[in-house]
């Protein structure tokens, strides 16, 4: 993980990239009322999902930070709820890389071990988009629908959650923030930071971002890193909860008061930010749920339903203890 206060070239690149992004969003008018991709749009659909074989996931993440991470077992729950009772189950495979992500999917589609996809943590022109499609595999992704290429997805609408944290930090008299990121080459994380730097610069607030890996060692490397700075930010948004919770231990080993000192601000609310000393203010919401859109989507495209994009609930900054 690296800290820097954003230099022009790299401040530029990431405008650029989350601005690609974004144009790709507006010019992409018709979600939620896409049309049946047919064989020779490369997706394949059954009259109705089929009892006994799962669906996969290829999920590129390091072990260790899954295992610690409460996201995707709340996740991976919700889909379950819809899917199982349709005698559907989810089939988890965690990856290192995408190139593996890819080839598991692959071995996946041709010894018929699952009858349908779900794609997360997509790159901007992610290759996998494209492979499901030459599988001819029924798929939904979750993330922002420009990565999606068509396909069905479920959408959460960082963009407008991460406006809301940076208008209500800058309103409770900060003026330097920083973001400490997941990993930067996701499409997602380049959204985040995007509207981060974008949103605060609107309001006259200095930024600095850190690069992240959502490890709580990220979330300690991130509180350390300040002191080597003379002008530090006094308010940090962590893109998950396991990285924040390591900023509040290494800001009370080093003698920070949160909020005081130092405002910290989780994505995803979990019982870890409930639980923390100060409860950790986060963006709030129910990944269940999340997890239920997804189901009901991934059933829909199973049997052959129209493509279309579903908006989650917003989710809200819910304030508690470690920020003001």
């Amino acid at each position: 993980m690296s800290a820097r206060l954003p230099g022009p070239a790299a401040a530029a690149s990431r405008r650029a990239t989350a601005n690609r992004l974004s144009s790709r969003r507006t010019l992409s008018h018709d979600y939620g009322t896409g049309t049946r991709l047919d064989d020779a749009g490369g997706i394949m659909a059954t009259a109705a999902p089929r009892p006994g074989t799962p669906v996969g996931l290829a999920l590129v993440r390091d072990a260790e930070v899954l295992g610690a991470e409460p996201f995707f077992h709340e996740f991976i729950a919700g889909i379950e709820r819809i899917l199982v009772p349709l005698g559907v189950p989810v089939l988890l495979q965690v990856v290192a890389t995408v190139a593996q992500a890819g080839d598991r999917m692959r071995a996946w589609a041709q010894h018929g071990q699952v009858q349908g996809m779900i794609l997360i943590d997509l790159l901007p022109d992610d290759e996998r988009v494209a492979l499901v499609r030459r599988l001819r595999m029924p798929t939904v992704v979750i993330g922002d629908p420009v990565t999606a290429g068509g396909l069905p997805t479920v959408w959460t609408q960082d963009d407008v959650a991460m406006r809301d944290v940076v208008t209500a930090l800058v309103r409770g008299g900060h003026t330097h923030l920083g973001h400490v990121a997941g990993p930067a080459q996701m499409a997602h994380t380049i959204i985040r930071r995007g509207t981060f730097e974008t949103a605060a610069a609107s309001l006259g607030a200095r930024t600095t971002s850190f690069d992240g890996d959502y490890s709580e060692a990220a979330g300690v490397r991130a509180v350390a890193s300040l002191a080597a700075l003379t002008q530090r930010p006094t308010a940090l948004v962590f893109d998950n909860d396991v990285m924040a919770l390591g900023a509040l231990h290494e800001a009370a080993r080093r003698g920070l008061a949160v909020p005081d000192d130092l405002s910290l601000v989780a994505w995803d609310d979990s019982a870890l930010c409930q639980l923390a000393a100060p409860p950790l203010s986060a963006v709030s919401h129910d990944v269940q749920e999340l997890g239920e859109l997804v189901g009901h989507t991934l059933a829909d495209a199973l049997a052959g339903a129209p493509t279309a994009t579903v908006n989650a609930p917003p989710a809200r900054l819910t304030v508690r203890g470690s920020s003001r």
